[in-house]
C-alpha cells in the first residue's frame, strides 16, 4: 500500500496542486478511518478502555508522521520523483535505530554503524545533483509555519534535506506509534488519532480553505479521486503497520513496509516509460541504500 501510494501521489500530484491534495488525503484518512472505527465499535466483544497516556502518544504521532511526515514526503516526490522518493523512506529504518539509541539507550553493534553509513553513501549516490533543482512555489504543500526566512528557505530547496527530514519525522512517528501499540492495543482508534492530529496541524498551520475550496471545484476529478485513494491506502497501511508492532520488533516491522523501492522503481520502469531517468547510478544507490538497512537490522540487538 505504501508503494502503490507513491505512484497515485506522482500522478495526481501532475493533476491537482498539492496543498488541495494533502488537505483532500488527509481528510480521507479521517474520515475513512472514522468508518472503520465505527465498524469495530459494532462488532468488537470487549469495551473500549481508554488510556490517556496512550492518546496523547498517538496524537504526537500523528503530529510527525501523519503531518511533518507527509509534507516533506509530497515535497519530495515532487523535486525527486517517486522512484527517488522512496529509497529516502528506506532510510527510516536506520534512524529509527539512531533514535532508539539516543533516547531509549539501545546500543548499536558494529555492524549496525556501517550498515547505517552504507544506507546514507546509497541515500547520497540517488539524490546527487550537481545543480539545484527550485520547484514552482504554487505546487509546494504548506509546512509548519507560514513565514519562513530566507536561509530556511534555502535549506529546504536542497532536495536531500526533503527526503531526510521525511525519514526523520516518519522515524519519531514510528517509535511513538510502538510505544503507544504495546501499552494499548487500539490500532484503528490510534490511527484515527493521528490522522485527526494531522488534519488539525494542517489547518491551524495556514490552510486558506477558501482558497481551496474555489479551487477544488474547478480542479482535475481525476486528481481529486487519485489523492482519495491516496488517503485510503495511507490510512490502511498505517493501521497495517501499527497493529504488526504488536506481533514483530518494531524496526523489524518498519524495515518490511519501507522497502518501498523494490516495488516502485521497476514498475515506474515499465509503466511510466523511464520518465526519471533511472540510470545504473540510481539503481546501484537503491541497492546500497536497501544493503544497509537490511544489515542494521540484522544485527540489531
Amino acid at each position: 500500500m505504501f508503494a502503490s501510494n507513491i505512484l497515485i501521489t506522482k500522478a495526481a500530484a501532475d493533476r491537482v496542486s498539492l496543498n488541495l491534495g494533502f488537505l483532500i488525503s488527509v481528510s480521507v484518512n479521517l474520515i475513512f478511518c472514522s468508518l472503520l472505527f465505527a465498524i469495530e465499535l459494532v462488532t468488537r466483544k470487549t469495551t473500549l478502555q481508554l488510556n490517556i497516556t496512550a492518546i496523547g502518544i498517538f496524537i504526537l504521532a500523528g503530529a510527525f508522521s501523519t503531518y511533518l511526515g507527509r509534507w516533506f514526503f509530497f515535497e519530495s516526490v515532487i523535486r525527486l520523483g517517486a522512484s527517488k522518493a522512496s529509497i529516502f523512506q528506506v532510510s527510516s529504518p536506520a534512524f529509527t535505530a539512531i533514535l532508539a539509541w539516543i533516547f531509549l539507550a539501545e546500543s548499536l553493534a558494529l555492524p549496525s554503524i556501517i550498515g547505517i553509513i552504507v544506507t546514507i553513501l546509497g541515500l547520497g549516490v540517488v539524490a546527487y545533483k550537481p545543480t539545484v533543482h527550485v520547484a514552482n512555489p504554487q505546487t509546494r504543500v504548506q509546512g509548519p509555519s507560514k513565514k519562513r526566512t530566507l536561509s530556511i528557505m534555502d535549506i529546504l530547496r536542497a532536495d536531500i534535506l526533503l527526503g531526510i527530514g521525511s525519514s526523520l519525522a516518519y522515524a519519531v512517528g514510528t517509535l511513538l506509534r510502538g510505544r503507544g501499540i504495546r501499552t494499548w492495543n487500539e490500532p484503528i482508534l490510534g490511527a484515527l488519532l493521528g490522522a485527526a492530529a494531522g488534519l488539525l496541524l494542517y489547518v491551524c498551520t495556514g490552510a486558506k480553505l477558501r482558497e481551496l475550496a474555489a479551487t477544488l471545484k474547478v480542479s482535475n476529478r481525476q486528481g481529486l479521486l487519485l489523492y482519495a485513494v491516496s488517503g485510503v491506502l495511507t490510512i490502511s497501511a498505517q493501521i497495517c503497520a501499527i497493529w504488526s508492532f504488536r506481533f514483530i520488533p518494531i524496526s523489524v516491522s518498519n524495515l518490511v513496509t519501507l522497502c518501498t523501492p523494490l516495488v516502485v522503481i521497476p514498475v515506474t520502469y515499465l509503466f511510466f516509460k523511464n520518465s526519471e531517468a533511472i540510470t545504473l547510478k540510481v539503481l546501484i544507490g537503491a541497492l546500497l541504500a536497501i544493503s544497509g538497512i537490511a544489515v542494521t537490522i540484522m544485527s540489531a540487538k
